[in-house]
C-alpha cells in the first residue's frame, strides 16, 4: 500500500514518538526522555526481550523508559497529567498488510532498515510524481505551435482557400449548367443566399451577371426555382443601393408584380413578397414605379384572395412601412435610413395616399382586427393611426371599426389586469390598449 510521506510524518507526531533502530536486524523499542517534548533514541542499547513493553488494546499509563509497541497510540490524560498508550488497529506504515502482523508479539518493532526502506519509497513516490508533471508540461507544450509553424504547414499541403467571389462564381456557373439537376440548382441558389447578406458580395453578384440569371429563374416553371430566386433577390436589393438599382432597371419589379398577380403557390408568394418589400423600403424611385404599375391593386387583390390569410399581416406592414416613411419626409424633410442620394422631393411625386384610399384600403384594414392574433392587431392598429389623416372620414363611416374596437378595448383590458397581478406594469397588452384607446379617441 502507498502511503504519503506526509500522512507517516503525522502519525509519528500523533503518537509523539520516533522510531530509531541500533541495528538493521533488531529493532529496538524507543523511550521517552522527560526533559521535553522530544524523543530521543535510548543511550543504551537493549534487546527488545529486555525491555518492558506495552502490549495491550486497552489505554495503559505510560512510564518513563518504558517502550512502546510500532503502531501504538499515545495520549495524555489531562485529568491526571499522565500519557497513556495502547496498541493501534489501522495500517500507518508501508510493507505491513494489516496491523495485527505489527501487533505480533515476536516482531512487535520495525527495523532501521524497515525504516529507511520506507523513506526511500516515499522519496521515489515524490520524484516519479514530479518527472511525471514535467513530461506533462511538455507534451502539452508541444500540442501548440506558433503561427509562423501553421502557415509553413498550410503551404507545405497547397491548401486553397477559396474567397466569396471565387464561391459565388462556381455557384452561379453550377446553376447555369445544362447538367445541373434540379435539386443541385435549388441547392446552388440556398447557398447563394447565405452569401449575399453581405454587402460586397451583393454588389459582386451585380458585376458577375447574377441579377440577370435570377430574374431568368422568376420566369421558370418549376416552383421552387422561383421561390429560392426570390429569396435570393430579397436578400440581396436588402439596403444595398448599387443592387436595387440594377434590380430596378433589369426589371425585377414587374416580375415580381407579375408573380403576385398570377397564380402561385403560397410559399413562392411568400418569398416574392419579401423581395418586393425589400425593394421598395427607402427607395424613392422603386415607390413610385410600384405605384404607376398598380402594386397597390395587385395587394389588394392578393389580400382578399383565398387561402392568402398567412400575407395580410405581411402586406399590412408593408404598407405600414411606406406610410409612416413618407410621413417622415414630409414633416422633416429627413429619412435617416434611406439608402439614395437622391433629393427626397421625389416623394412629392409619388401618389401614394390617394391611391390607398382609392383602392379601398381605407375599409380592408379594419378586417384584421377581427382575427385573434395578437400581432395582426397590433400591426392593424398601427396601420389605422398611420392611415387616420387621410381615411378618418371612412373610419368614422364604418359601424363596424367602433364594434371592434369596443370588444378590444374590453378585452385588452382585463389582459392588463392580468399582466398587472404578475408584476408587469408595462406589459406587451398594456401596448395594444393604449393603441387601441388612440384609435377610438380618433374617431369619436
Amino acid at each position: 500500500m502507498k502511503v504519503s510521506f506526509r500522512i507517516v510524518i503525522g502519525f509519528i507526531v500523533h503518537l509523539n514518538v520516533f522510531f530509531f533502530a541500533h541495528t538493521d536486524k533488531f529493532p529496538v523499542a524507543l523511550t521517552i526522555k522527560e526533559d521535553g517534548n522530544d524523543f530521543n533514541k535510548a543511550e543504551d542499547a537493549q534487546d527488545p526481550k529486555d525491555l518492558d513493553v506495552v502490549d495491550s488494546s486497552k489505554w495503559q499509563i505510560l512510564k518513563a523508559g518504558q517502550a512502546v509497541t510500532a503502531g501504538s497510540h499515545v495520549r495524555l490524560n489531562l485529568q491526571t497529567g499522565q500519557r497513556e498508550v495502547k496498541l493501534g488497529d489501522e495500517e500507518y506504515l508501508p510493507g505491513r498488510k494489516s496491523m495485527h502482523g505489527m501487533l505480533n508479539k515476536q516482531t512487535p518493532l520495525f527495523t532501521s532498515q524497515e525504516l529507511k526502506q520506507a523513506l526511500k519509497k516515499f522519496k521515489g513516490v515524490d520524484d516519479s510524481t514530479k518527472r511525471n508533471s514535467e513530461q506533462g508540461k511538455a507534451s502539452s507544450q508541444t500540442l501548440f505551435r506558433s503561427m509562423d509553424e501553421l502557415r509553413r504547414d498550410l503551404a507545405m499541403s497547397d491548401l486553397l482557400v477559396e474567397t466569396d467571389v471565387q464561391i459565388m462564381s462556381k455557384l452561379l456557373s453550377k446553376f447555369s449548367s445544362t447538367n445541373t439537376t434540379m435539386e443541385q440548382r435549388v441547392a446552388a441558389l440556398l447557398d447563394l443566399e447565405y452569401l449575399v447578406h453581405q454587402v460586397d458580395n451583393a454588389h459582386n453578384l451585380v458585376l458577375m451577371g447574377g441579377i440577370e440569371i435570377l430574374n431568368d429563374a422568376l420566369n421558370n416553371t418549376d416552383f421552387r426555382l422561383q421561390e429560392s430566386a426570390a429569396f435570393v433577390l430579397g436578400s440581396a436589393v436588402s439596403s444595398n443601393p448599387s443592387v436595387q438599382d440594377a434590380a430596378l432597371e433589369s426589371g425585377t419589379l414587374q416580375k415580381l408584380l407579375i408573380m403576385l398577380a398570377t397564380p402561385r403557390p403560397m410559399t413562392v408568394k411568400k418569398k416574392v413578397l419579401f423581395a418586393l418589400a425589400c425593394l421598395l423600403r427607402h427607395v424613392p424611385p422603386a415607390q413610385s414605379q410600384f405605384v404607376k404599375l398598380g402594386g397597390l391593386q395587385v395587394l389588394v387583390e392578393l389580400f382578399q384572395a383565398q387561402g392568402a390569410e398567412v400575407l395580410c399581416v405581411r402586406i399590412i406592414t408593408l404598407l405600414y412601412d411606406l406610410i409612416t416613411e413618407q410621413d417622415m419626409i414630409s414633416q422633416t424633410g429627413i429619412d435617416p435610413q434611406t439608402t439614395h442620394q437622391e433629393p427626397f422631393q421625389q416623394y412629392d411625386y409619388i401618389p401614394l395616399f390617394p391611391m390607398l384610399v382609392e383602392q379601398g384600403w381605407c375599409s380592408l384594414v379594419p378586417e384584421i382586427l377581427s382575427r385573434s392574433d395578437h400581432d395582426w392587431r397590433e400591426k392593424a392598429l398601427q396601420t389605422l393611426l398611420a392611415l387616420m389623416p387621410h381615411c378618418q372620414t371612412l373610419f368614422l363611416q364604418n359601424p363596424t371599426l367602433s364594434t371592434s374596437l369596443g370588444l378590444l378595448q374590453k378585452q385588452y383590458q382585463e389582459l392588463v389586469l392580468r399582466e398587472r397581478s404578475l408584476g408587469e406594469d408595462d406589459g406587451y397588452f398594456d401596448e395594444i390598449l393604449v393603441l387601441v384607446e388612440s384609435v377610438m379617441l380618433k374617431i369619436q
